[in-house]
């Protein structure tokens, strides 16, 4: 069969090319065309444009570049039709993958959705425009499944891809010296990870007051999980005159052997739970009291920050957010998970409950297995 793919963001490209490996085995005939990055070509295919070409943030980013965001609608409605693909992917990247949709499901084209936009969380206007134009989704939270079946689409929960991520990392059986031994900036001291966001407002807001931290635990080394889009250089006027440590590219590994973790919002939360460290959530930004009520009572939508209590429905872990953010409640919170006291049992008996609810590796295999078998049927009914 004939598939087109979108993906706008690394992610999107990690995940898609996984996706993209799981159809070839199941399906030897296949073709790829495709909007993604390396990963995505290295499944073979063609790739029409890379993301880092696509991706505009932010308002403002937006409107200096609309006219090459226009060119690109064109080009990829214009791709799409030559291509004639039997089924158009697409993953995540809201903005641009919806009109896409809509396009497609005007010229008969079958449209399917993988990593779902969020919005659940906030916009969820968009949900009407996901069941007018997508055929099927495939979902990577449990709770965004029965949250799509309200609205009467097409919708299964196919894993998700963390967890293939996890089950498949480096070092997964690498005991404590043996981390030291690759880190030499390590002591024997035990660990509390910092994992302060991926942006640089997260930076800004997020890491100075998680490393306020340091001075009320000497007993233990912080650690910073070195985002991909930093370099040493930028961590470097955060933690001048501390002994904290940056480590790149051994997130899962720093988390598998910390003793706690200070995480942000988002999928880092969820990957933290899943390799059984407990965590507190710690969110800021500019605004003060007057973003905290933007957020909570307009924008957001749901009762959680992280998916770990998403998922549990019921706070599992604590979640500082904006207003609720002090250094009194991070000191306190942090100082009770790292002894072994009954907070720390209940939230590392809620982890169990929360692996129960995602299910076990293999996301990528059963997404691209429930495609095909979807696709096949759609084809008889043609």
């Amino acid at each position: 069969m004939r598939y087109y793919l979108i993906a706008g963001e690394a992610s999107g490209d990690l995940h898609t090319s996984n996706l993209m490996k799981a159809l070839k085995e199941l399906d030897p005939e296949a073709e790829f065309r495709y909007w993604g990055g390396e990963l995505m070509q290295a499944q073979g295919g063609t790739l029409v444009k890379h993301y880092k070409d696509t991706a505009f943030m932010g308002g403002w980013d937006v409107l200096m570049n609309i006219n090459t965001i226009r060119k690109n609608f064109k080009l990829c409605q214009k791709d799409i039709l030559a291509f004639q693909p039997d089924v158009l992917i697409l993953v995540d990247y809201a903005g641009f993958n919806l009109r896409m949709a809509k396009f497609a499901r005007a010229h008969d084209l079958n449209v399917y959705y993988y990593i779902a936009p969020k919005v659940w969380a906030w916009n969820r206007k968009r949900v009407h425009q996901l069941k007018a134009y997508v055929d099927r989704m495939f979902t990577i939270l449990p709770f965004e499944t029965k949250f799509f079946q309200s609205y009467g689409i097409e919708v299964e929960y196919s894993g998700n891809p963390v967890l293939d991520a996890i089950h498949n990392r480096k070092n997964k059986d690498e005991v404590f010296d043996t981390f030291l031994g690759r880190n030499h900036q390590l002591d024997q001291r035990p660990k509390v990870a910092l994992l302060a966001g991926s942006r640089k407002s997260e930076i800004k807001y997020v890491l100075p007051d998680m490393l306020k931290m340091v001075e009320k635990y000497p007993d233990y080394q912080f650690v910073i999980a070195g985002a991909p889009s930093f370099s040493y250089e930028e961590y470097k006027p955060f933690i001048e005159g501390t002994d904290v440590a940056v480590v790149f590219d051994q997130t899962y590994e720093l988390l598998q052997q910390a003793r706690v973790a200070l995480v942000t919002s988002g999928t880092a939360t969820l990957e933290t739970a899943l390799l059984n460290c407990p965590q507190v959530v710690c969110y800021k930004m500019w605004g003060g009291v007057v973003s905290d009520f933007i957020a909570k009572k307009i924008l957001i939508k749901v009762p959680y920050i992280s998916l770990v209590n998403l998922i549990l429905e019921k706070e599992a872990v604590i979640e500082l957010f904006q207003a609720d953010f002090s250094l009194e409640k991070l000191e306190t919170e942090l100082g009770d998970l790292l002894t072994e006291s009954p907070r720390r049992r209940e939230m590392m008996g809620d982890y169990e409950e929360l692996h129960r609810r995602m299910g076990g590796p293999g996301s990528s295999y059963k997404t691209a297995d429930l495609m095909l078998k979807a696709l096949k049927q759609s084809n008889k009914k043609k």
